[in-house]
């Protein structure tokens, strides 16, 4: 398809808009919960005789719909006494709390009095009251239809009594997700209802929502996904932090990549929402923030049970099981998926997966929480592995296909995952936090592909070659890690002038295994071992970050960030003989090495208008080194990176948000793939600089939509020197990045209404879209890449299972839809490269179909067009 076409399909998908979340609200002061109906608790008739005169303080959970979901004792007065009160509470109803007329979970304080005597009537505390909030006037709540009266407190008890003492206010503490401050106009918040507009197969895919950001799965399932963000091409993660909550997802010294991070450990259905921080501007984001930093939130707001199933193209089947329990935190639920499918193409693209996720969030003393959370997941899958260009064009084979050989129909991958975490926080109103953590995972990965044919001449006997390119790479990493922090309550400085400061540290541990051979199939025998190798890895990190406020009209932003990594690496075949020498040592390689990186972040933010924000960041990053490349005693080298920025938000109102941005970041050094190696080498300096545009509207809670364009001038200030094993590298300088698309464009769009009614209740009809542009990019050996256009698409109708006036309350509802990715059945290259390579012909050959040393154009097709269908249940 012709550069002109696809602009113009690409121009037509654009007016089209997106579902990427609504402009962020101005905080409001919550509003505390109000009794409605309350019941006194009983005096214990064993303690009566000792007439006990005590109070019980009870920590109590309110629901969104006033109920109460748990209650914990805060300050007892014995045992009998505080199972009383708690007995009583939890018959108790409210108003929910609020906060811009959106009702919220809050936590309150309720104190009880237990007296052996009469109780002389007093006024009840008929509405609570927030605390430290006296310097803010706290908003009327919203009206609520038919609400009752507050119920008053009885009086005039004769005999013992047990009331909540109306002395004392009822304290509250709302409970909300910490909502840390933006770092940049490219700091990006986006919610559920944009990450569910358009089909997202996988977590990987919810972050196309982000502008700028694009994900592709070249090399199959079972391995980790490419991320290019902005100018960067983060093969597996290397240039991109990742994390889940507190857990961080990217592996150090990963044999795969650098930085490796597979995200298929999370189930797309359970992401709450996404936060994109492009470029590194928070002292909080920590190794492998190059390009940027993604944190994924899990939740679940609807209660109750789900099942959904799925059926569709290439075989796929999929089942998902999700259970969120009534009167229980967003943070409380568990969620398994199991997925088969045989893959597009010729069958050589099957795999099987499966996962489960849980979460429970504990009410603790003090107005502290703990939350508890597990997930695992494993998969295996085959590979079709890469196409010559020209293969596919003399019609030697398809370009969905794989090549006959069985080098490359041995290709396979199977990954696993487990993780455990435990976090506990306190968040207050005066904008102070505390927060622990500890976590723990364990990864296995092991993969076999074959990118070259057959190339490869053994390194321990040097006559054994054209057995294949089957590089196998295995790696086993069991990682302990965990942190603290603490952010200080707002300081008042002057009456024009406020502070605030944070701090925090975080550890992590690795043990390390991983091994490279080449392998010949059909018995996978080993040929030739290229990585035998141990690691041991601990790193440090700590950070602080200061605020200063300005009558609400500027703030400054700034920190530090330090971490120290420390490295033992027990390389087992380090110090290699080649064959034609005399051995003289045994092989073996062990060496320590350790490396500091430090550097500041900061932001300022100015509000010229009430509608329009405008910012400023400066950060400096890093990314660890891959521990074996290090000599003993080294001073790893981080790869440190310098980000700028300047960008303007404006929010006009009617639910339009605007975001422009201008940026450059500069790169110590880089990564590349080396297809020989199947893995990253180091390249030299970069330089990125480009624009980012993101259009947001939400005009009605039934429409939101978003439209963002990225643009950048990626270069290679210093290409890698010839070398005798490469004498003709193929980079130079100031060549553009190769696989970087210099322009990405993506539009998504949810939309939802009442489309006709089924015995008295209405049917609900909801259509997603999504559509991704990407510019011809760059290959080495002066090669480019064909441009990309891909569109996805679903569209479901959902019906309540009550009828009548009960169907508008929720509950129970089934839902039918359809989802189609590459709508349009476009024939695109999810990955290209340029690269020696020799294959043999179709049908088995033993001849390559061009035995040539030139390099070609390589191909891993993308999926066709893929229909699938879904019933879903809520109960």
């Amino acid at each position: 398809m012709r550069w002109s076409s696809l602009c113009c399909l690409s121009a037509i998908a654009l007016a089209a808009p997106a579902a990427l979340g609504q402009p962020e609200p101005r905080a409001e002061a919550p509003v505390a919960p109000q009794i409605l109906e309350h019941v006194d608790p009983e005096y214990p008739p064993e303690r009566l005789a000792e007439g006990v005169d005590t109070t019980v303080t009870l920590f109590v959970t309110v629901e969104k719909d006033g109920t109460v979901s748990d209650a914990v004792v805060a300050e007892s007065g014995g045992a009998a006494f505080d199972d009383a009160a708690m007995k009583a509470v939890r018959r108790w109803h409210f108003s929910p709390a609020m906060r811009g007329g959106t009702p919220l979970r809050a936590r309150i304080r309720v104190p009880f009095h237990f007296a052996p005597g009469p109780h002389e009537q007093q006024p009840a505390p008929t509405q609570t009251e927030a605390p430290k909030a006296a310097d803010r006037p706290a908003a009327p709540p919203p009206p609520r239809p038919a609400a009752p009266k507050p119920v008053e407190f009885a009086g005039g008890v004769a005999g013992p009594h047990a009331v909540a003492e109306p002395g004392k206010p009822i304290e509250i503490h709302v409970q909300g997700r910490p909502n840390p401050p933006r770092r940049a106009a490219s700091d990006f918040r986006i919610g559920r209802a944009a990450l569910s507009a358009a089909p997202h197969a996988t977590a990987a895919d919810l972050l196309r929502t982000a502008p700028g950001v694009h994900v592709a799965h070249p090399e199959g399932e079972a391995v980790a996904q490419r991320i290019f963000l902005r100018g960067f091409d983060a093969e597996h993660g290397q240039d991109v932090e990742l994390r889940v909550g507190q857990i961080p997802l990217n592996q150090r010294s990963h044999l795969h990549g650098q930085g490796y991070a597979d995200l298929s450990v999370i189930i797309p259905e359970v992401v709450r929402s996404l936060r994109v921080v492009e470029g590194v501007y928070d002292p909080q984001q920590g190794d492998f923030a190059v390009a940027g930093s993604a944190y994924f939130d899990l939740g679940v707001e609807e209660r109750g049970l789900l099942l959904k199933g799925t059926l569709g193209s290439f075989g796929t089947r999929r089942l998902l099981a999700l259970w969120a329990p009534e009167g229980q935190s967003e943070d409380t639920f568990g969620a398994a998926v199991v997925r088969t499918t045989d893959g597009f193409g010729d069958g050589t693209r099957g795999a099987i997966s499966g996962g489960a996720v849980g979460q429970y969030r504990v009410p603790l003393p003090d107005e502290y929480s703990a939350l508890l959370h597990v997930a695992a997941h494993g998969g295996r899958a085959n590979l079709a592995g890469v196409l010559r260009r020209d293969d596919i064009e003399a019609g030697r084979v398809g370009f969905h296909d794989a090549y006959p050989d069985l080098a490359a129909r041995a290709q396979s991958a199977a990954s696993t995952r487990l993780q455990l975490a435990l976090s506990v926080e306190r968040s207050d109103d005066d904008g102070s936090q505390k927060s622990a953590w500890l976590w723990a995972a364990t990864t296995g990965y092991r993969s076999r592909m074959n990118f070259t044919g057959y190339t490869q001449r053994s390194r321990r006997r040097p006559e054994w070659v054209g057995r294949g390119d089957l590089i196998e790479q295995a790696n086993q990493d069991a990682a302990l890690g965990g942190g603290i922090a603490y952010r200080t309550p707002r300081i008042p400085l002057a009456s024009w002038l406020s502070g605030q400061v944070a701090v925090g540290a975080e550890v992590q541990t690795d043990g390390i295994d991983q091994a490279q051979n080449l392998l010949q199939p059909p018995q996978n025998e080993t040929w030739d071992q290229r990585v035998d190798a141990s690691i041991q890895l601990t790193g440090i990190g700590a950070h602080a970050d200061a605020l200063l406020e300005l009558s609400h009209y500027a703030r400054l932003r700034g920190g530090l960030r330090a971490d120290l990594l420390v490295f033992d690496v027990d390389d087992r075949i380090g110090n290699f003989i080649p064959a034609a020498q005399k051995e003289t040592h045994i092989e073996g390689f062990r060496r320590t090495a350790a490396g500091l990186a430090a550097g500041p972040r900061v932001t300022l933010e100015l509000d010229p208008l009430p509608a329009l924000r405008v910012s400023a960041s400066y950060g400096h990053g890093y990314r660890s080194p891959q521990a074996r490349l290090l000599e003993d005693g080294d001073n790893a080298p981080f790869a440190t990176v310098r980000s700028y920025e300047a960008g303007a938000t404006l929010r006009p109102g009617g639910g339009l948000s605007v975001t422009a941005a201008a940026y450059e970041t500069r790169l110590s050094y880089d990564l590349a793939f080396d297809a020989a190696e199947g893995a990253l080498v180091r390249i030299g300096r970069t330089t990125r600089r480009g624009l980012v545009a993101y259009l947001q509207a939400a005009p009605s809670p039934t429409l939101t939509a978003g439209v963002s364009a990225t643009l950048v001038h990626a270069t290679l200030d210093e290409p890698p020197p010839p070398t005798p094993e490469n004498p003709s590298p193929p980079y130079v300088k100031g060549q553009q990045l190769p696989f970087v698309p210099p322009v990405v464009v993506r539009a998504d769009l949810a939309l939802k209404r009442p489309v006709f009614t089924i015995a008295g209740a209405p049917v609900e009809g909801r259509l997603g879209y999504g559509a991704t542009f990407l510019s011809p990019r760059p290959l080495p050996y002066a090669q480019t890449a064909a441009p990309v256009f891909v569109v996805d698409a679903s569209l479901s109708l959902r019906r309540s299972l009550r009828v009548g006036r009960d169907a508008a309350q929720g509950g129970p509802w089934i839902e039918v839809g359809v989802e189609a990715q590459n709508l349009l059945d476009a024939e695109y290259a999810d990955a290209e490269y340029s690269f020696k390579s020799t294959w043999p012909g179709a049908g088995g050959a033993s001849q390559p179909s061009i035995p040539s040393e030139l390099p070609a154009r390589h191909i891993s097709a993308g999926s066709p067009r893929s229909i699938l269908a879904n019933v879903t249940l809520s109960l």
